[in-house]
C-alpha cells in the first residue's frame, strides 16, 4: 500500500471551557477521548483539565511560537491516518488564540476540519449585554499602546454596529478613560471572570463604570461590549460627511470607492451622495 492509498486522519477544532469545566459538551468529551492525539496550547493547563474527565488521550504542544514548526508535524500525521483534537487554553480556538495556521495548512492539504463547538467569552458576553447583536464588530485584544489604541478607537467612532473588544486588567482603566474621551459617554457592558467563581457583569455608561472601579485592583479577564453610534443621516452636512470620508481613509488607508462604502453603511446616507461629495472635496 503507497502513501495514496492510506486514508486521512481527521482535524477536530475543540472549543473548551473558559471557566466553569461543566460547560465541556459531551460531544468534546467523546472526541477527545477517541482522538489519537490532543494538540494543545498549553500542555499543563489541558492536562488538568482532561485529568479532571479521566481522559488519558496523548498530548502534544503547539502554542504561538512553534505554530509553523509544529503544524507542518501535525498535518504529516494527520495523512498516516490519525485523528487530532485542537484546543486552547479555554474557549474556542482561533478567537484570539492562535490555530489559524495548522487549520489553514489542513484545508490546503485537503484534509476534514470539523468543528465541535462551545463556550466562547465574546458570545457569552453578548447574549447577557441586552445590546444588539444580530450584526457586531469583534475586534480582539486592542493595541497595548496608548497612542495606537488611541488611534484604533477612532476608527470605530461612527461604528453603528455593538462594538466587542478583550482587554487586560492592568490597561482597563486607561482603555475606559480613551473609550470616553473618543467614543464619548456611550452605553457598556463590563463581563469579567465570566463563568467564574467571581463573574461580574456591570452594564451602564462609561462614566459610571469608570467610578465603580476606581480604587479597586482589578482581576480577571475581561470583555466589553460598546453600544453602537447612531448617527441621524439627514443632520450630516456635506463638510461632516467629507470629514468621515477622510478620518476613514486616514486610519484604514482604503481606496476612496471603499471609504464611501462604509461612510454609507454607518450613517445611512446613499452611497451617491457620499461618492459625490467624496468627488467634489477631492478635486479640491
Amino acid at each position: 500500500m503507497n502513501s495514496k492509498d492510506l486514508k486521512k486522519g481527521v482535524l477536530y477544532v475543540v472549543a473548551t471551557p473558559i471557566g466553569n469545566l461543566e460547560d465541556i459538551s459531551m460531544r468534546a468529551l467523546r472526541v477527545m477521548k477517541e482522538a489519537d492525539i490532543i494538540v494543545a496550547e498549553d500542555t499543563r493547563h489541558t492536562k488538568a483539565m482532561l485529568n479532571a474527565f479521566q481522559i488519558s488521550t496523548q498530548l502534544i504542544s503547539l502554542h504561538e511560537h512553534n505554530e509553523k514548526e509544529k503544524s507542518v508535524l501535525i498535518i504529516e500525521k494527520i495523512k498516516t491516518g490519525k485523528d487530532i483534537v485542537y484546543v486552547t487554553d479555554a474557549g474556542t480556538p482561533c478567537i484570539s488564540d492562535p490555530g489559524y495556521f495548522l487549520i489553514s495548512k489542513a484545508h490546503d492539504e485537503n484534509i476534514k476540519v470539523i468543528p465541535v463547538p462551545g463556550p466562547s467569552a465574546v458570545i457569552a458576553a453578548l447574549s447577557v449585554s441586552g445590546f444588539p447583536a444580530d450584526s457586531f464588530v469583534y475586534c480582539g485584544f486592542l493595541p497595548s499602546r496608548d497612542n495606537h489604541r488611541k488611534k484604533y478607537l477612532k476608527t470605530l467612532k461612527i461604528e453603528e454596529r455593538t462594538i466587542v473588544f478583550y482587554e487586560s486588567p492592568m490597561r482597563i482603566m486607561a482603555c475606559l478613560n480613551d473609550l470616553r474621551d473618543i467614543l464619548g459617554n456611550r452605553e457598556i457592558v463590563l463581563a469579567r471572570e465570566i463563568t467564574k467563581k467571581f463573574e461580574e457583569i456591570r452594564r451602564g455608561d462609561i462614566s459610571a463604570i469608570i467610578d465603580e472601579l476606581t480604587d479597586r485592583k482589578i482581576k480577571g479577564e475581561i470583555t466589553i461590549i460598546i453600544k453602537g453610534e447612531k448617527i441621524a443621516a439627514t443632520l450630516l452636512s456635506d463638510e461632516e460627511i467629507k470629514q468621515k470620508i477622510a478620518e476613514i481613509k486616514e486610519n484604514s488607508d482604503v481606496s476612496l470607492r471603499d471609504a464611501v462604502a462604509e461612510v454609507a453603511r454607518n450613517t445611512g446616507v446613499s452611497k451617491k451622495r457620499v461618492y459625490e461629495i467624496g468627488i467634489k472635496f477631492g478635486k479640491k
